[in-house]
C-alpha cells in the first residue's frame, strides 16, 4: 500500500507530519510518499532513524496557508502539496492522502474532477466523518464539509456513514440516528423531518431522532446532521473535555490531600484522558469522493499523523469507496 502524507499540513507543519509519517513507515510497514517542500522534509527525516524504512519525498513548491480561502486555492496553487498529494491518489500511484491542512482547501480540491479526485457518481456532497472517542465511539456526519444542506444529503451521509461503520469498524447493521433537539418524530427542523422521513424510508437500521445527550451516551452508531451542527458539537465537546480536565488537574493540585489522591488515582484518570484524546483518533474520512482522504486537526501532532495513517490503511483495506458507490446506487431516492 502505498499513502501520501501531505508534510506541509499541520500548524507546525512539516515537523509532526513527517515524524508520525516516519512512526506509520515503522509501525505499519506501507510505503510512505511525504510531500512538500523536499529540503524542509529532508532536514526534518535526517532527524529520525529511517535506515530500511518504505518512505519516498516527492516535492511540491507550495503550501496552502491555514487561512486561504478554498475557491482561491484550487486553481491559485496548482503545485501545492494537497494538489500533488491528491493527484498522485487521482493517477492510481497512491491509495490514500492524508493531511492536518486546511480542510475547505482539502474539500475543494478533492471534490472536483480533474484538480483532485471528484465525488462518486451519484453522490451529492461528500460528507466529512469523525469517531468520537466516547461510549461506543460513535460516528458523527456530517462534522464540518457542508454547512448548509438538503434532506438528501443528510440521507446520503446516513448511508455512508453506516457503511463506514459496518466496513471500517466492523459494527453490524449500524444503528442510523438523526440529531434533532428531541426524540420525537416531529421535533426539529423542516429540513429534519424530510431527511427523518427519506432515512425512514431508506432501509437503514434507522433509529428515529437523538438528541446531542443520547449521541454521547451510544444511541447510534452514526449520528447524521448537517455540517454546521455537527461541527458545533465536535468543537464543544473538545472545549468541554479540555475545561474538565483542567478543572480536575487544578483541584487536585489545591492541597496535601488531594494531591495524595491525584496520585493514586493518576493510573485511571491517564486512560481516561488517553480515550479522549483526539490525537488517538488521528482524522476525520472525507466520504463520497473517489478515493480515500483524512483530514486531521492543524494541531495534529506525530501521535494523530501516525494514526491517520493507520485510519488511511483500514479504509483503503475494507474497500469502502467501492462499497459507497454500490450503497448510493442501491438506495438512492
Amino acid at each position: 500500500m502505498r499513502i501520501v502524507v501531505d508534510a506541509m499540513g499541520s500548524d507546525n507543519r512539516p515537523g509532526p507530519d513527517v515524524a508520525g509519517a516516519v512512526w506509520a513507515a515503522r509501525e505499519f510497514e506501507e510505503t510512505i510518499i511525504l510531500v512538500g517542500d523536499q529540503a524542509q522534509i529532508e532536514a526534518e527525516l535526517a532527524k529520525e532513524d529511517t535506515a530500511g524504512l518504505p518512505i519516498e519525498v516527492r516535492h511540491a513548491a507550495t503550501a496552502v496557508p491555514m487561512d486561504a480561502k478554498p475557491t482561491e486555492v484550487v486553481k491559485g496553487l496548482p503545485g501545492s502539496s494537497m494538489h500533488v498529494g491528491l493527484g498522485l491518489v487521482r493517477d492510481g500511484e497512491a491509495d490514500a492522502f492524508v493531511t492536518a491542512g486546511n480542510t475547505g482547501a482539502v474539500l475543494a480540491i478533492a471534490t472536483l474532477r480533474g484538480v483532485g479526485l471528484g465525488r462518486i457518481p451519484g453522490v451529492k456532497r461528500p460528507g466529512l466523518g469523525v469517531v468520537f472517542p466516547i461510549k461506543e465511539r460513535p460516528f458523527l456526519i456530517d462534522s464540518g464539509a457542508n454547512a448548509d444542506c438538503k434532506a438528501e444529503y443528510l440521507l446520503q451521509f446516513g448511508i455512508m456513514g453506516s457503511i463506514y461503520m459496518a466496513r471500517v469498524h466492523g459494527v453490524e447493521n449500524p444503528r442510523v440516528g438523526l440529531i434533532s433537539n428531541g426524540e420525537e418524530e416531529g421535533k426539529g427542523t423542516e429540513l429534519v423531518k424530510e431527511a427523518g422521513a427519506l432515512l425512514k424510508a431508506s432501509g437503514l437500521n434507522y433509529v428515529g431522532n437523538i438528541e446531542p445527550k443520547e449521541f454521547m451516551n451510544g444511541a447510534a452508531n452514526v449520528a447524521v446532521t448537517d455540517g454546521f451542527s455537527g461541527n458545533l458539537i465536535m468543537k464543544t465537546s473538545e472545549a468541554i473535555a479540555k475545561y474538565m480536565s483542567d478543572a480536575i488537574r487544578e483541584q487536585m493540585m489545591a492541597g496535601p490531600r488531594t494531591i495524595l489522591g491525584g496520585l493514586l488515582a493518576r493510573p485511571a484518570f491517564t486512560r481516561v484522558r488517553r480515550q479522549l484524546d483526539p490525537e488517538e483518533v488521528g482524522g476525520a474520512p472525507l466520504l463520497g469522493v473517489q478515493g480515500v482522504v483524512i483530514i486531521g486537526h492543524g494541531r495534529s501532532g506525530a501521535l494523530a499523523i501516525k494514526h491517520a495513517v493507520g485510519q488511511a490503511r483500514l479504509v483503503v483495506q475494507s474497500g469502502v469507496v467501492g462499497a459507497i458507490e454500490e450503497g448510493i446506487v442501491s438506495r438512492n431516492p
